[in-house]
């Protein structure tokens, strides 16, 4: 969840309409839609498990639950802002660094758990995942647009909400 506007990082089966052409990412307001679930993954090539913890510094994936395509990010342009654009892209079995994240925890902890305040960084671009208030007005009416912000800012803060949350492991 976006900490400052409250919405949460969303995506459907619905391409950009300009950019990449990708599957779209937004911010939506409601708690309960299951196009708001995101699993947690390791690189490609990890010795990391299920449960192990997640450190401060760790690159990861963020897959989405319903179309299992990966939370992504490049050089074209958000609709909106003309920012970064982040987008869904991939599968089960498709995927490269464009859906690398590295994990910032904000604060204190070295750990990441629920309700921490984090930041992601695109490995690629080095862009933030970033929100703001500027809403789709057509196909994505009333949700928010999501982007990559070069910049780290006060308002590129996320946090994990809803969810399933394993018994935390620790890696060897």
């Amino acid at each position: 969840m976006h900490e400052k506007t409250k919405f949460r990082l969303h995506s459907h089966d619905v391409p950009y309409g300009s950019g990449s052409g990708q599957q779209s990412v937004t911010g939506f307001p409601n708690v309960d839609d299951s196009n708001s679930y995101w699993i947690v993954r390791p690189v490609i090539d990890s010795s990391v498990k299920q449960g192990d913890t997640i450190k401060s510094g760790t690159i990861i994936r963020l897959q989405h639950m319903r179309t299992r395509r990966w939370l992504h990010s490049h050089l074209h342009a958000s609709p909106i802002s003309g920012n970064l654009e982040v987008s869904c892209f991939g599968g089960d079995g498709q995927s490269d660094t464009g859906d690398y994240w590295r994990l910032e925890i904000e604060g204190s902890g070295k750990t990441w758990r629920q309700d921490q305040r984090i930041r992601l960084q695109h490995v690629d671009t080095s862009g933030y995942l970033h929100s703001h208030n500027k809403k789709y007005t057509r196909i994505a009416g009333g949700q928010q647009e999501v982007c990559g912000l070069r910049e780290k800012r006060a308002d590129n803060i996320w946090l994990a909400a809803e969810g399933v949350y394993l018994p935390i492991t620790e890696s060897k």
